[in-house]
């Protein structure tokens, strides 16, 4: 804990060029707080949350009727209310930039086969206008539900915004999703309008969807519109043709054909903007409401104030729709960057396809879950000997917690000069807990600290504060884009037992973190799959950080299974790189870097050669489902439809079958 290597500082003329840096001198002139650095303007944001969040409405201009009331009614989570009284719209506030950008890119669209879709700011709002004019001609008012099923392309960030427009509530997944999955989630929230796409293009190979709306309009019977999105050139007639064969079925090329200007209904602070799901990976998933108003507080925070967002700056994030994390690049438009979408493979082509995107487009921030970037190290490649990426200034890595290795990679070998930031936050609040800011130091394995205005700690399990010692992640106050609600959940029990079953009245989010003295965090992986060797705990992904770093090892996982009888079962699984085996020397390798690198304690019970380790669809780790089967619940607890490859983890049922088998003696 005490071998802290600061990777990179910002300049100081960067820092003091930030909106960070600008809102502090704003807030010193208008509203005389004078504070100096980080640590003090989050300590005031923290302790004065309702004026912090009263400046953002202020500072940020926000389009709406602030109204009369108080920025934070009521004591205790999660039985609050933000700024009641108050309406906004959350498109309104993105296509304010039409105005003052017109003929600038608000979205690019790239596509494996080399297409290159630009859409300016003044054509994004007439393309939005007009959905949202049909969506109205249709009967879809304020409240109703419109769900798509579409990658990540140019259309799915305008549908978002023409549902918001009418103040309809918005859901989205990707198309590699089954029936099942989808029905897993939208049949629950009852759309009235479904969007599909034609197709797409991923690793070479063209999916053609149009023969699957019949069997999803079955499962979904609400839906009384259907609309087919257009996109892919060589399939205009057969989309033309699946259009014409259903009454329902509108073309989504013929509805934004001619520009219309948009009319955006003000919708109350908290009204629904869209539903995102949790992992899902035992029963269906539950479905997380976000509002307007405090998703387009947090967007602008976040984008601005922590990631050095710009008007005029160029995003990009290799990520799918059903990941909140397409959400937050679609924020980016908030605050007037161009977005750039890709609904291919992330290693088409190239393993580090990826930054020949940020070259060739000029990403100024470039946002990827931490396993890509593990990959491009892992591949041997060095983007910066190969690709112009001097208008990168920030990378955002998500998803999981980033191995040590790959923050020195990204200086070594992507720029020595710029923000590598590790923020955790995620689907439950639609935007961050802690990460990155501009202003300090980036210290290898760390996150920088809270964001403004998240009370972050760490709590152990008598619910006292922590420091320097693992202890579970918890928020004590509370946030604007914090749940409005779980959909079918009247009387808020859901979600209470969700974030408040331990700590009431404090969230807790169920990482296993430490708190540095100065406020950084160290994330450990999910608390809920901590390996407990002998009362001592270790986050797992400490253990399979130190593995993956072993030479020939592609990625690890492992569980640590309490078992009948008092036993502890605690194997490692190892997914070997391409012609690599997992022999005795490669064991004894794993087993030495267990042990010098983590401790003795935690060398595994059984180091076992895996096809590949199971996710979700969204890149999540499935170690709690498969702990829990090994553990003896029925295969039946997890829902198939959450996992990125269905066959892998019939891989690992079937392991811990034979385990169960053998520890009985048949």
């Amino acid at each position: 804990m005490t071998d802290r290597t600061v990777l990179w500082t910002p300049p100081r003329e960067r820092a003091e060029a930030s909106a960070l840096a600008d809102y502090q001198r704003w807030l010193a002139r208008e509203h005389d707080v004078r504070t100096s650095g980080y640590a003090e303007i989050l300590e005031w944001s923290v302790e004065n949350i309702e004026p912090f969040w009263e400046t953002m409405w202020t500072y940020f201009d926000v389009i709406g009727d602030r109204g009369e009331g108080p920025v934070l009614t009521g004591d205790t989570m999660p039985d609050v209310r933000w700024f009641a009284g108050a309406t906004c719209n959350y498109a309104e506030n993105i296509l304010r930039h039409a105005a003052t950008r017109p003929d600038a890119e608000a979205i690019v669209g790239l596509h494996e086969d080399e297409r290159r879709e630009s859409i300016t700011w003044s054509a994004l709002r007439g393309r939005v206008g007009a959905l949202a004019a049909w969506l109205r001609e249709r009967g879809v008012a304020p409240g109703d539900t419109v769900c798509a099923v579409l990658p990540n392309i140019p259309q799915a960030a305008e549908a978002l915004l023409a549902c918001a427009t009418v103040g309809a509530v918005w859901s989205v997944v990707s198309p590699d999703f089954g029936i099942k999955g989808i029905a897993d989630r939208f049949a629950q929230i009852e759309p009235t309008v479904l969007l599909t796409v034609d197709g797409y293009l991923f690793n070479g190979t063209e999916h053609d969807l149009t023969g699957t709306v019949d069997e999803l309009l079955e499962a979904l019977p609400t839906v009384r519109e259907h609309v087919l999105v257009d996109q892919l050139p060589d399939a205009a007639d057969r989309a033309a043709a699946a259009a014409e064969s259903r009454a329902s079925t509108t073309l989504y090329s013929r509805i934004v054909a001619e520009p219309v200007e948009p009319r955006f209904e003000p919708v109350e602070f908290s009204h629904p903007l869209w539903v995102l799901y949790s992992s899902g990976t035992t029963g269906k998933p539950k479905g997380i409401v976000h509002g307007h108003g405090g998703v387009t507080l947090e967007g602008l925070k976040a984008n601005t104030l922590q990631q050095e967002a710009f008007e005029g700056g160029r995003h990009y994030s290799a990520v799918a729709t059903t990941w909140v994390v397409w959400n937050l690049l679609v924020n980016s438009l908030l605050v007037g960057a161009t977005i750039v979408t890709y609904d291919g493979s992330p290693v088409a082509g190239v393993a580090d396809k990826q930054f020949e995107i940020c070259e060739r487009e000029k990403v100024t921030n470039f946002g990827t879950g931490a396993a890509i970037l593990s990959m491009i190290e892992k591949s041997g490649v060095s983007p910066a000997a190969r690709y112009n990426l001097s208008s990168l200034r920030s990378i955002l890595s998500t998803g999981s917690p980033l191995p040590d290795s790959t923050w020195d990679w990204v200086y070594a070998h992507v720029s020595p000069d710029i923000h590598l930031g590790s923020d955790s936050g995620g689907t439950d609040i639609a935007t961050g807990f802690i990460g990155s800011n501009p202003y300090d130091p980036i210290v290898r394995g760390e996150l920088q600290g809270a964001y403004l205005a998240v009370a972050a700690d760490s709590f152990d399990p008598q619910g006292r504060s922590v420091t320097d010692e693992v202890g579970e992640f918890v928020v004590t106050k509370p946030m604007p884009s914090m749940p409005v609600k779980f959909w079918n959940d009247p009387d808020g029990s859901r979600y209470r037992a969700a974030y408040f079953d331990a700590y009431p009245g404090v969230w807790r989010h169920g990482d296993w973190v430490t708190k540095r003295p100065g406020g950084q965090y160290i994330i450990h992986g999910r608390s809920d799959s901590t390996i407990n060797r002998g009362g001592i705990r270790m986050g797992s992904a400490d253990i399979c950080q130190a593995v993956d770093a072993v030479e020939g090892v592609q990625s690890s996982m492992v569980i640590g299974a309490e078992l009948s009888g008092g036993d502890y079962y605690m194997p490692l699984f190892v997914v070997p790189q391409p012609g690599v085996e997992v022999d005795e020397e490669l064991r004894k390798a794993i087993v030495a870097r267990i042990r010098s690198e983590v401790s003795p304690r935690y060398v595994p019970d059984e180091i076992i050669a895996a096809p590949a380790v199971p996710t979700t669809r969204t890149g999540k780790l499935m170690e709690v489902p498969i702990k829990k089967i090994f553990q003896g619940a029925s295969p039946d607890t997890i829902n198939r439809g959450t996992a990125a490859d269905p066959e892998v983890l019939d891989w690992y049922v079937n392991h811990a079958r034979r385990f169960a088998e053998r520890r009985s003696g048949r």
